[in-house]
């Protein structure tokens, strides 16, 4: 969706940007599909803090997204496409056959009324999910599996993708956006085409207020606290924290590897992902 620029009659709206929703079809979500969910403001089941920065932000509630796409063979038919308050990608609703509906992400280019299927029996088109063995080389594809039936995990998120390379015995060369080359076994599933709302990521909120809607709370800089708050903190006058940064439990913040050396998917991994 392309990106619109508000005029500035305010501080507030002066570099403000937001989406022109053009690929939006449908306003009001499925009834069926929609699950409440709690907001605990970053605390655990303790009421203790452990994610810092987060709490408030405006009301939503989570649609129940099919990332197994195991209604094989059964076609289904896009009724329209929605806004997602808890991702950045658009969704898609299908009306099945039998009249099941579920959401799945919306590729690019997927319209209303087209027509896709899961299974391996589908045709290779944009919206239609399939094993790996049954999709060409060269594909472009998005919620990729990295367990056969545990649902799609890699390139979910507006405007990914990731190419299927070559295949090797019971397994697949995955190049993901990064640069990262990944085997992942033919069994697991994958959707055709690049995700939608590529645009999301040169949407620029403006001010302060529009992270707080989204549930992001101020962030104290670490210089500025006290020493017991943070190690980087205390000191005579403006410091620059007089030490390698690191986290409030002193654990270094750049370029520390925290990776072990016989971590089980590292045999996975061909070609480590491109440094910027």
């Amino acid at each position: 969706m392309p990106v619109r620029r508000m005029k500035p009659t305010s501080a507030g709206v002066r570099f403000r940007t937001v989406s022109t929703f053009d690929e939006i079809t449908k306003k009001t979500p499925e009834k069926s599909l929609l699950v409440a969910i709690g907001r605990k403001g970053g605390r655990n089941n303790n009421g203790r803090l452990t994610a810092p920065h987060r709490g408030g932000g405006h009301r939503k509630l989570y649609r129940v997204i099919d990332y197994r796409r195991n209604k094989d063979d059964v076609p289904a038919r896009v009724e329209g496409i929605e806004y997602d308050p808890n991702r950045s990608a658009n969704i898609a609703l299908l009306v099945y056959a039998d009249g099941e509906r579920r959401y799945i992400l919306a590729p690019r280019e997927l319209k209303t009324d087209t027509s896709v299927m899961s299974g391996d029996k589908a045709e290779v088109k944009v919206g239609n999910c399939l094993s790996l063995s049954m999709i060409p080389e060269g594909t472009l594809i998005h919620n990729i599996e990295l367990r056969p039936g545990k649902g799609g995990q890699i390139a979910r998120s507006a405007g990914t993708s990731a190419q299927l390379m070559a295949k090797e015995g019971r397994y697949a060369n995955i190049k993901l956006g990064s640069g990262e080359v990944r085997l992942v076994e033919l069994k697991c599933r994958a959707t055709v085409g690049i995700v939608g709302n590529a645009d999301h990521e040169k949407v620029s909120w403006g001010k302060a207020g529009r992270s707080r809607w989204l549930g992001r709370r101020p962030r104290v800089r670490a210089v500025a606290m006290n020493p017991v708050d943070h190690p980087m903190g205390g000191g005579e006058g403006r410091s620059s924290g007089g030490r390698h940064p690191c986290s409030p439990w002193g654990q270094p913040a750049k370029g520390f590897k925290t990776r072990k050396k016989k971590k089980p998917s590292e045999k996975f991994i061909l070609s480590r992902r491109k440094r910027k």
